[in-house]
């Protein structure tokens, strides 16, 4: 549950190490940032000191390269090529098996889920993490795995205070700073001249448990303001924004807009958008069977809507062009995601443009469709 924010503490270097170890010594699977094959990405952390102390990231459309820091700050970059998604909703888990005995009878596999303690998590990510919450846990049919993954997870975030190019998390609403949806959130201060530490403020009782256990100290009231101003000015200087105007509305009634076509002459269909979007989560199942027909088993593995099977029907499929693919994909995110689930689809963490092999921009088609929507009469 959330609590109301305690007074800030500070810690340094040994001291996040610590929580990390406490983490791991209460049963947690610790993940977070590091660096692999020239990328920032999430993987199972067995120390602090596998965070990417020094690095940080360039990135802008269909671009991304490391780049060595001044100082030694270990959350010093933008959103990497994962998401958190994977951990929760992983790209392929099995559904059921059966044998052939008198027929057959489905077996669900057993769950032995980990418990996940995500260590690094941007307020655009918690975010995310709570859009899936409503659409794979709510409602009449919940998914079990998601939901018994997610049942005992422990989150760390990490208030931004350098956004990258291709971040607009203010002008959705979703950061740079955290409001909730963690159990321990933190502001890294760092500099060339200073060791990094860490003003971590707490966001429910297992946070206040875990934080009891690890060496801190009183974040000072100027330390405090100081951290509070980083995450405000980070703000200020998003690498992109997108228009404001009512989003919802305005992919509705640009429906038939000349500029799907444009999109359609760069976009490649690859479906790279919706494998790194934090919140796309649509699933098809496939059935696989031994060459004797004595074993089947049911997997349920991530699909994309820029997949034409994605809308196939009996006389083929639905949206067979690029262009519809495409609007399809962003008419969803900005717009009827609102009708399905009460919010907007998309969390502004930059991931669909930086991973798109042609640079396509979700902020610049929206501004494009904006400026056209103003010119019709």
């Amino acid at each position: 549950m959330d609590v109301d924010r305690a007074a800030p503490v500070e810690l340094d270097r040994p001291g996040l190490a610590t929580l990390v170890e406490q983490l791991k010594l209460a049963g947690f699977q610790v993940v977070g940032p590091t660096v692999r094959e020239n990328a920032i990405v999430l993987a199972e952390l067995d120390s602090a000191d596998e965070l990417p102390w020094g690095w940080g990231v360039d990135a802008g459309p269909g671009t991304y390269r490391l780049r060595q820091r001044a100082d030694g700050a270990a959350f010093g970059h933008s959103a990497g090529p994962q998401s958190w998604k994977p951990f929760l909703h992983p790209p392929r888990e099995q559904l059921w098996s059966a044998d052939r005995a008198d027929g057959f009878v489905p077996v669900e596999p057993r769950r032995e889920s980990p418990r996940y303690a995500f260590l690094g998590v941007r307020p655009c990510d918690l975010r995310s993490i709570q859009i899936l919450d409503t659409v794979l846990a709510g409602g009449r049919h919940p998914d079990e795995g998601y939901a018994s993954r997610r049942a005992d997870l422990f989150v760390i975030a990490v208030e931004c205070t350098e956004p990258g190019t291709a971040c607009f998390c203010a002008s959705m609403g979703t950061g740079p700073g955290a409001s909730s949806g963690y159990d321990l959130a933190m502001v890294e201060l760092a500099g060339e001249s200073e060791e990094s530490r860490f003003i971590v403020t707490t966001g429910s009782e297992a946070g206040e448990r875990m934080l009891a256990g690890v060496p801190q100290r009183p974040a000072d009231s100027a330390i405090a303001s100081r951290a509070r101003s980083a995450v405000s000015a980070a703000a200020g200087r998003m690498g992109r924004s997108m228009p404001d105007t009512d989003l919802r509305r305005l992919l509705a009634d640009s429906r038939d807009s000349a500029h799907w076509d444009d999109v359609a002459e760069r976009c490649l269909t690859c479906g790279n958008c919706t494998l790194v979007c934090p919140t796309c989560f649509c699933t098809t199942t496939e059935e696989l069977t031994d060459l004797t027909g004595d074993h089947t088993e049911r997997w349920q593995r991530w699909d994309s809507c820029f997949d034409l099977q994605f809308s196939n029907l009996h006389g083929g499929a639905v949206r067979s062009s690029t262009s519809s693919r495409y609007r399809q994909w962003i008419s969803h995110k900005l717009s009827t995601w609102h009708d399905q689930f009460g919010g907007s689809g998309c969390v502004g963490c930059g991931r669909c443009i930086v991973w798109c092999p042609v640079g396509i921009d979700i902020t610049a088609e929206a501004t494009s469709l904006h400026e056209a929507a103003r010119e019709r009469p």
